[in-house]
This record gives structure tokens, sequence and C-alpha cells, in this order.
């Protein structure tokens, strides 16, 4: 297995205890919840190991902070003797007395704190510089690397995000560049090594065709030519909108967990279905049958049937979901919760003036004029009267008493929630009339802090934003 960290909770998650048992996992335990008359955690781990728990050898006690870092030192340099993964070490305060006195923020004590290692980086080669065309026609372009092993994975594509990144690094096909795994998942290049330049590398242009349909490429300085009001773009785009890695991504949008969150259908399978010619759209989903998938790869009487159910199931879907499933360019899931608080049918929406789009609040002109041309393409329109006799049915707004509760107040939720997903929480907030977002500013009314809060946590502290614990949270949803 490539990545020990997806394996073991892909593992924990499953519900065929056999699959799971096969995979011979094991853990340590590093702490007591019942009072054993410890004193230290020192006193934890030396109990633990007499009721035969499994502790780690390699757990250490440190006098003083200078120690501390000797420690996590060593085993950033040492971390590969190890048989399991570790990012870091966790330094917590010894003295129990003094570590429940602290008490936590969310879920996090004050007494310990995640000391992380430096990146994993290797050095490679690019040996070529692709275009990816995404849902909405931006083309991406992808360094193809010399594969190369990095933390555990093998590295062989990085995104190199648009062509002001390329120029920002000064990367050529050819060049010899530094890898590392933002957040030691993300493949993304660092840094371009000049110095080991042979005088064979090569510039790379983005190209004047789209590569899958080979229509015009449209660029940043023509769509400024045609909207100067717009600001400074960066994006390159395909023009036509029926391009076949347009529809392909946009399926894979439309079955995403934020939008109709069909379980078990993803890319492989969207991939087999255009490729056999069984969907040429979102729509034809709902029109699949068992016997239609028999012929695929992978599929038998049993998966066939449970995909089929799986999309059937997904029939019924809320306003906002379905409005952000469409993939309208500049609609993201706020933009989406607004329109559908605002309209609270699909029909108000679909029928809206460029001036009801404009009224809202969080709609600007470019996004009001984005939202009122897709609803004018024809292609669009035959899609929504596809999904009508599909059987989906929209479930529009209501307006409820409590709809008002959380009013003016902006939310940014961070770390995992044991009682919901932090999706749901955020539908909570937003069907409450409260704000969500996905950055921490000094507009920030609250950041709701789960397990393992990220840098989000961290920001909130120090701009001095109210953090508050999952518990609190649900008492403000009451």
């Amino acid at each position: 297995y490539a990545n020990p960290r997806n394996l073991a909770a892909g593992s924990v998650r499953q519900l065929d205890q056999t699959i799971t048992k096969s995979r011979k996992m094991d853990s340590y335990a590093y702490s007591i919840k019942t009072d054993l008359g410890q004193k230290t955690h020192e006193d934890e781990h030396l109990i633990l190991k007499e009721l035969g728990f499994k502790t780690n050898p390699h757990n250490k006690f440190c006098k003083d902070l200078k120690e501390v870092n000797e420690f996590r030192n060593y085993w950033e340099r040492n971390r590969e003797k190890l048989n399991y993964e570790i990012d870091g070490i966790v330094v917590i305060l010894n003295d129990d007395k003094s570590f429940n006195k602290l008490g936590v923020v969310g879920k996090a004590p004050r007494a310990a704190i995640a000391y992380k290692f430096a990146p994993k980086e290797a050095q490679t080669i690019v040996e070529d510089i692709i275009v990816q065309v995404g849902r909405t026609g931006t083309l991406t372009p992808v360094a193809v690397l010399r594969s190369v092993n990095v933390g555990g994975v093998t590295v062989s594509r990085a995104t190199l995000h648009n062509l002001d990144e390329i120029k920002r690094l000064g990367v050529k096909i050819g060049d010899t560049v530094v890898i590392g795994r933002a957040g030691d998942v993300i493949p993304d290049v660092r840094q371009v090594l000049k110095d080991l330049r042979t005088g064979k590398e090569k510039e790379f242009q983005m190209p004047n065709k789209c590569p899958v349909c080979e229509s015009p490429v449209e660029g940043p300085a023509q769509r400024a030519r045609l909207a100067p009001t717009k600001g400074r773009q960066v994006a390159f785009k395909c023009t036509n909108k029926s391009c076949p890695a347009i529809k392909r991504e946009a399926i894979y949008h439309f079955v995403s967990r934020k939008a109709f969150d069909i379980d078990g259908v993803g890319p492989k399978i969207i991939d087999q279905l255009m490729e056999a010619g069984l969907i040429r759209d979102a729509a034809d989903l709902f029109t699949l049958r068992k016997e239609d998938l028999l012929n695929l790869e992978r599929f038998a009487e049993k998966s066939a049937q449970n995909t089929v159910n799986a999309i059937g199931s997904k029939k019924k879907v809320a306003l906002d979901k379905f409005i952000y499933s469409l993939g309208i360019e500049h609609v993201g899931e706020e933009t989406a919760f607004a329109l559908a608080g605002h309209f609270r049918k699909f029909n108000n929406l679909k029928k809206a003036s460029l001036e009801d789009l404009q009224s809202i609040p969080d709609v600007g002109p470019i996004v009001a004029k984005s939202i009122y041309q897709w609803f004018k393409k024809k292609y669009n329109q035959k899609l929504i009267d596809k999904f009508d006799k599909a059987g989906i049915v929209i479930v529009e707004e209501k307006i409820t008493k409590e709809s008002s509760k959380l009013v003016g107040q902006t939310f940014v939720v961070t770390g995992s929630l044991e009682s919901m997903t932090r999706e749901d929480a955020q539908d909570r907030i937003r069907k409450l009339g409260g704000d969500v977002s996905s950055s921490v500013s000094k507009e920030t009314d609250y950041v709701v802090v789960g397990l393992e809060p990220g840098s989000k946590y961290d920001k909130a502290k120090k701009l001095g934003v109210k953090t508050i614990s999952e518990k609190e949270f649900l008492l403000m949803l009451k």
C-alpha cells in the first residue's frame, strides 16, 4: 500500500471485519482515563505496560526543552528506521495535576502540542508539462515527473496551477526540481534547481487549442479586452462548452459529496460509463439500469444493483445542493445557499433577471452574469428538462422561525466533529441564517474547534477570534 495513513483510516471504517483483520493492524496505548493512582504521564505508560497494553518503546521523559528538541531532531533524522510513519512528535506536560488544570480548547489540551517535522522532499526531473481541462473549461498545467518516492508515496505528477505559478517558479521542461507533499499529501513543486540546467531545457507554452477537443483556447488577455472590469485573471479556458473534458469533470462534480453525494459512483465508474456511451451528462445517471452496468469491468450482479440503488436514492435533493451540483462558474457552496435562500424555488431562480440576481447581497455583477447566462443556454435548458423527466425532486427552501437564529454571525469549522460531519455542521449554520467561511479573519465571530484542528485554530488564537467546542456549538444550535 502506498499511503499507510489512508490505509489505516479506511481499514478502521471497514464494515467487513474480515478485511480489517487481514490487514494486521496494531496500535500503542498512550494514556489512561481511569484514576489508577497515576500522578504523571510517565506513570500512565508504566501502568499501561503492567496491565498488558502495548506501549511505544521510544517514549521518553525529557527534563527540559533542550532535551525535547534533541529528541525531536533525533527522530526526524531516524524516522525511516521505524516500521510505521510519523510526521512529528507529541510533547505532553508530565505532571497530570498541572495537565488537567490547564484544561482544553475544543478538544485540544493546552498542555500538549504536536511538534512536526519538516515536510519530506525529493529531487526529480520534469519530463514534460501537460495540460488538464477542468469542469469549467480551465486549462491547468501539470508537471509529468520522473517517478520519485516522497514520504512513502510514489509521485509522478504535480500540479503547476497556472502560467503565473510556472513563471514564479521559473520551471522548464527538463528541469531538476525539488518536490514536496503539501501537508504530507498533495504533491507540489517547491523549487527549481537552476544550477543543474544543461541548456536543453524547454520553455512551456500554453496551447492555442484545447488538448481534448481542439477548440480555440481563450487566454486572460483576450478576456480582459472583452471584459476590462473583471480585473486581472490568469486562467486559460477552452471555448467549447460541449468539450468532453468539461462534461466529464462536470459529472465528477455532480456526484461529489458536497453536491448529490452519490456513494460508490466516482471518476473511474463515470469514465467507464462515458466510454461505453451509457451517459453523456449527469441526468443520464438516473436512467441507468442494472443490465447496463453488467457489461462493464468490475461490475457483478450485486455491485451493479447497489450502484443503481445508490443513484436512485438521491433523486430528492435540497435546492442549494442542486444549484451547487450544476457547476455554474463562480457558484460555490455559499453562493448556492444564498440563491436558495433568496429564491426558495428552483423555477424562481431559473426565471430570474440579471437585476434580480444582482440584488442579492452575496452576488456581485460577475457572478450574476455567469448565473444568468448559464440558464439562457439551450444545452443547460435541455439538461434541466432531463433532470425533471428523470424524476429529480428539488426540495424548496422553507422559511422557519429558527432561520434567523444565527443571522449576522460568521462561523469557521475546523477539525473533526463527533456528532456530525463538517459539511452537516456548515449546513446547520446556514439553515439558521449564519454565514460559513473557509478562512479565519477578524470578521469571523466563532471558530468551531473539533478533533485535530488545523492552522485555522492557530490563526483564530492569533487574531483573538472566539473559539468554541463542539458541545458549545451544539448548544447554540438548540
